[in-house]
């Protein structure tokens, strides 16, 4: 039996919860059946892997590795994928550089099966850290299928911090964010952007989100998410955003009528 993460409630007080039980509830999940046999699969068999065929041809591995990436929704499409290893990530028209999505750019880069490329299958370590990529994925999406907000809360948890820390311009790690669904989605909804933003052109987006991050934090630059106290307070501002647009759209007009009225007694 797959183990569920357990999730009481929801908002700030739900995610304290899984904060406080997370390692328990990881470790649990981790050696469930299924997630501890295809893990050892994984682990055994990847280092048999030479090529981006040989990879899409063994739909357990290819589970696991796009599993480890938040890309488990391409696991049926094996021609797009098996282009995204086989190109690489050397050449600047290879596919994984032209996607907006920069998951796939880590993705290829993970097995290094393009041309030219070192071939990194047969790196025991580097493949383990794949397998427990992949666990921690899978948690995150159990996690979102009770509640969507703390998957993104989790996933921000390493993945913002990871981006905050990388080498290069600030520009370029504000398009990664924006290039990366989940913390997009976060970063929107903590900032209190509407719906509609998403229509601006992607450069008046990038200025949007820096002036709206400056106002609230005090500085435009995604670096200082390398602090794990930026990212907590960050958190909490989003989850408590998603809480007050539930609440919103879940109480009808008269029903927000009589509680002001009621305030107002």
């Amino acid at each position: 039996m797959t183990f569920l993460p357990v999730i009481p409630t929801g908002g700030i007080v739900g995610w304290r919860f899984l904060q406080r039980t997370y390692d328990a509830q990881l470790q649990a999940f981790s050696t469930s059946a299924v997630n501890d046999r295809d893990t050892q699969y994984f682990v055994e068999n990847i280092r048999n892997v030479r090529s981006a065929e040989d990879l899409v041809s063994d739909r357990r591995l290819l589970q696991v590795a796009l599993g480890a990436f938040g890309l488990e929704g391409d696991l049926d499409n094996r021609y797009f994928i098996q282009k995204v290893l086989s190109d690489g990530t050397s050449s600047d028209d290879a596919l994984a550089n032209r996607l907006a999505d920069s998951r796939y750019r880590e993705f290829s880069e993970a097995f290094g099966l393009g041309p030219g490329e070192v071939r990194k299958t047969a790196l025991i370590t580097d493949m383990d850290k794949i397998a427990q990529k992949n666990v921690v994925a899978r948690f995150e999406s159990s996690v979102g299928e009770t509640d969507d907000s703390m998957r993104i809360a989790l996933f921000a948890q390493h993945a913002l911090k990871d981006l905050a820390g990388q080498s290069g311009s600030e520009t370029k790690k504000w398009y990664d964010l924006m290039s990366l669904p989940p913390l997009r989605s976060m970063m929107k909804t903590a900032l209190g952007l509407p719906s509609s933003f998403g229509q601006l052109d992607i450069d008046k987006q990038l200025d949007v989100f820096r002036d709206k991050l400056s106002r609230v934090t005090g500085s435009p630059n995604l670096s200082q998410f390398v602090d794990a106290d930026a990212i907590a307070e960050l958190t909490d501002t989003y989850l408590a955003r998603t809480q007050i647009a539930q609440m919103q759209s879940s109480i009808s007009p008269a029903q927000t009528a009589l509680i002001l009225l009621g305030a107002a007694s």
